[in-house]
């Protein structure tokens, strides 16, 4: 039997480069007057609100308020304020305890408790052109309609893991932070009200959707505007503004950012030789190569792959926000 491999589509093969490792995941019990301030960071957050409630604060939007069962996600990581109300304190995420510590983050007075999950995806490098218009805050509340079902029943999965952990909880955990993280993006690309208008609403649009499959399916072929608008049935010129408003980018400029992110996970989690990743990625020549990944990745390949490592093996150390 064939089995269809896990990324055969533009958003599993985006995520599965992007998505370097989920470091999930904290508790955080907290006591009235609490606060929490968290600093920008190449990575995306959410927290769930599991007793009491929150207030999410990032400067240059409105605040959201969580109560229980609602949850908001940072695709960006964007440096923010969680607290239980505009007066409290909030002191630093990192505020020099050991990063290792087991159990809850616990802070706060001695007032009303409050329980939150909180779990975050570490990128690995910059993050593919669909990604980057994505909104800096995303509510996600099982009341409110344009939240797609799926998403709030993960929710309410996490909850009642978290609250009766068994047997291999964390991993429980784990995945279905994965799943939520992924759902919220699938509900991103159809929700319009939501969502800028490029980047990940480009899902949706059939011709679109089907040139940047052919992209992600075989970077290392010679792809031009003429072989791509006649794959998908348009003329160049419709095919290169359409791209261009629905992506962001040229579609030849999509192709090679997508090359060198697909180049760097190559670095990073493989042995291969630089004439191999090159070849792999529709480059004869490891010079140009090189020059092309220098441009867009802002460092030279072998430099790349020695620092990103260390970064793998920073994070793996990491368990707290």
């Amino acid at each position: 039997m064939d089995l269809e491999h896990p990324r055969s589509d533009v958003l599993a093969d985006v995520l599965g480069v992007s998505l370097l490792r989920n470091v999930l995941y904290k508790r955080i019990e907290a006591r009235a007057p609490w606060g929490l301030r968290v600093a920008s960071r190449q990575r995306a957050v959410f927290y769930l609100i599991a007793r009491g409630a929150g207030r999410l604060e990032v400067e240059g939007e409105p605040p959201v308020e969580l109560a229980v069962g609602e949850a908001v996600l940072l695709p960006h990581g964007t440096s923010h304020v969680l607290r239980d109300a505009p007066t409290s304190e909030a002191v630093d995420a990192c505020d020099g305890r050991p990063c290792i510590a087991p159990g809850p983050r616990r802070l706060g007075g001695t007032g009303a408790p409050t329980s939150i999950l909180t779990g975050f995806f570490d990128l690995g490098g910059r993050p593919p052109s669909l990604l980057v218009d994505m909104p800096r805050v995303v509510a996600l509340r099982p009341t409110d309609k344009a939240v797609a079902p799926w998403v709030s029943a993960t929710l309410q999965l996490i909850l009642t893991e978290a609250a009766q952990p068994g047997p291999a909880s964390p991993l429980v955990l784990q995945r279905l932070a994965d799943v939520l993280f992924v759902q919220t993006l699938r509900s991103l690309a159809t929700s319009g009200h939501v969502c800028k208008r490029r980047g990940l609403p480009a899902l949706v649009d059939e011709s679109i959707h089907r040139a940047l499959s052919l992209m992600h399916q075989a970077p290392a072929r010679a792809w031009t505007l003429a072989t791509l608008a006649s794959e998908v049935g348009l003329s160049r010129s419709s095919f290169a503004a359409r791209f261009m408003e629905r992506v962001g980018e040229a579609p030849l400029e999509y192709l090679t950012r997508w090359r060198m992110t697909r180049a760097a996970e190559l670095l990073r989690d493989t042995d291969h030789g630089l004439d191999e990743i090159a070849s792999r990625v529709g480059y004869v020549s490891v010079p140009a190569f090189s020059r092309a990944f220098v441009r867009l990745q802002g460092e030279r390949p072998g430099a790349y792959r020695r620092n990103s490592r260390e970064r793998v093996r920073l994070a793996a150390n990491e368990r707290t926000t």
